[in-house]
């Protein structure tokens, strides 16, 4: 890749790398791990394990947003 830009490479590579905690739930019986968004809501990253249409279904796409209250 090359780029052609007047910022100094440290701030353009500075964020390169990091990424956000992500934490594995199991979600009416769908094992996924999330990115925690705030209080009551995750960011799906990808399906770990659940049955297999669960893959086919939109609401737990890769990038989809999911009311959950974590149970203590």
């Amino acid at each position: 890749m090359t780029l052609h830009t007047v910022m100094p490479l440290e701030a353009v590579w500075e964020k390169q790398g990091e990424d956000a905690p992500t934490t594995e739930v199991r979600i009416r019986g769908i094992l996924m791990e999330v990115k925690p968004m705030d209080y009551n809501r995750v960011q799906v990253v990808r399906l770990l394990d659940g049955p297999l249409d669960s893959y086919l279904d939109p609401s737990y796409a890769p990038g989809s947003i999911i009311q959950y209250a974590p149970v203590s």
